[in-house]
Parts: C-alpha cells; structure tokens; sequence
C-alpha cells in the first residue's frame, strides 16, 4: 500500500511543483536525464545481477516482447488509418506497449497472489520490459521522433543508450559477489526512478487539450489495460494450454498500467508528452479497477 500511496504522492508533488512556479521550465528534462543516467543503470545491474532465470517462465519473459510488437503492429497500422503523426504514433506504442511491470506490478502481485510469486513477476520486469524498454523501445522512441535514421545510426542509440550499457555490465558482474556496501548504493540510487519519474510526469501533465487527446489517449488505454492482457490470454491458455499461477500472474502484469520509465524516454525524446503524461496519469488509477476485474477473472477461469 506505501508505493501505491507514493505514486499519487509524487504525481501530485510533481503537478503542484509546476503550479508554484518555483522550478524551471526545464525541470523535467534534468528530472529525467538523471533517471536515465543514474538510476536506470543502477537498478539494472542490481536486479539483473540477482535473477535467476527459470526455464519454465519462457512464457512470463516473452510477454513483454509480446505485447509490445502487438502494439507497434496495432498502433503503426492505426497511424496510417486515421492519419495520426508520428510522434502521437510512437508515444502510443512505446507507452502503451510497455507496462508498469515492477513498482506497481511486484506491489499488485504481492497483494493479490501472495509473497511467493514475485519472482515471476521479477522475470516478466527484468527480462522482458526492461531488456524491451532497452532495446526495441529506444529504437522506436529514435525512430519516430527524428524520421529517417540509418541503421548505424540507429545501433550506436541503441548502444549508447546507458540502460542497455548497464544491462550489458550486469551480466559481466553476474559471476561476481556484491559486497553489502556496493548492494545499498545500487538499491538507494535505483530507489530515486519512481519518485522522480513521476514528478516530472505529473510536472508536465496538462489537461487543458484533452479534448484532442480523447480517442489517442482512449485507445492507448484500452490497448494496455484490456486488449493487450486479452491477446497474451488467448495465445498463452487458449491456444497453447498452458495453465498454473505462473501464467495467472504473467497476465497479471500484462494488464499493469503504462510503464512510467517508457512515458520517460518518450518524452526525452519530444514523443507527444502531453498524450504520454495523460496515459501515465489516468493509467495508473484506472489499473487499480481493471487489475481487480483482472484477478477475478483469472482466478475463476
């Protein structure tokens, strides 16, 4: 209940910041160049230094993969449709394609399914939406916010991207023991992600245009709460016949909310912000409803 608690707080915190007028207009983007930076990196090589891959959670890591090309097959087609730009194209795939797989998803998990099942809920984070986020996701943000970009230009993002370089790292490292003071540096600076994460979404959050973000933003939200969790259903228990509280929970954080890291990049990189801010915002409210009907769904089926 205390992180959920401290997602309103500091969306709120963040929306109040702005309506003082005592922080620059450019506080967002210094809020997020340090994420990027600093705690992304150090969450990356402190959780995957810990994983221990399961060869039965194949399912749970492939669920971000996923969900996110479902996304950029729906959304790049629905672009084309209804004449979308690209940058209202690629904020949608990238957020609405990504889910809150770890702050708000380990909490969800513990609460519904118990104590026991967060690794599952660790494995469908680290590898799946963060490796996801690190790769397919900053080519998409590169992609749709510059144009054109040729595919060197497009590996050296990639590769210069420091979440991906710390991801890299962390498998170096996996061999070799962390000493307690290296393990508390990596959890305290991981720990800033989510607080400034979302004060600077809440700082940037704008209902004033809503009106012509109503069907972008409707769509996103339907995507990421509904219709994604409902493709990895039918693939995973209806065509494949799998079954077990592994794929209880994996479709569990398929529901999550819009992944608070992705409305990051996509704004870094001028991806319709004020559409992502929205989708960050109402997003993670409205999972606290849909992630009930969820848990009951799956728990009767």
């Amino acid at each position: 209940m205390a992180n959920i608690i401290l997602l309103a707080v500091c969306l709120l915190a963040g929306i109040g910041l702005k309506k003082t007028g005592r922080f620059p207009a450019a506080t967002p983007a210094s809020l997020n160049a340090f994420i990027i930076h600093i705690s992304l990196p150090a969450l990356a090589i402190l959780h995957i230094h810990n994983l221990k891959p399961d060869s039965s959670l194949v399912l749970t890591a492939a669920m971000a993969w996923l969900l996110f090309g479902c996304a950029w097959l729906l959304f790049g087609w629905a672009g084309k449709l209804f004449k979308l730009d690209r940058k209202t194209v690629g904020a949608l795939i990238l957020v609405a394609g990504l889910g809150n797989t770890s702050f708000v998803g380990l909490p969800m998990i513990e609460a519904y399914f118990g104590h026991g099942a967060l690794g599952i809920g660790i494995i469908a984070d680290q590898l799946g939406s963060f490796m996801v986020l690190s790769t397919l996701g900053i080519f998409v943000a590169t992609y749709y916010s510059s144009g054109s970009v040729s595919p060197r230009q497009m590996a050296r993002k990639v590769l210069m991207f420091p979440p991906f370089q710390a991801l890299l790292l962390a498998f170096l490292l996996r061999p070799l023991h962390f000493p307690d003071w290296a393990v508390t540096i990596l959890e305290k600076l991981g720990g800033t992600l989510t607080p400034l994460a979302l004060v600077s979404v809440g700082f940037q959050l704008q209902f004033g245009g809503m009106k012509a973000m109503v069907k972008p933003l409707t769509a996103g939200l339907a995507y990421k709460l509904l219709l994604g969790p409902a493709i990895i259903y039918l693939l995973y228990v209806t065509l494949l016949g799998a079954s077990g509280t592994a794929v209880q929970v994996t479709i569990f954080e398929a529901a999550m909310a819009p992944m608070i890291t992705a409305g990051i990049i996509a704004i870094d990189h001028d991806l319709n912000p004020q559409l992502v801010g929205m989708l960050v915002g109402i997003g993670i409210p409205l999972s606290f409803l849909t992630l009930h009907f969820w848990h009951m769904f799956l728990t009767a089926a």
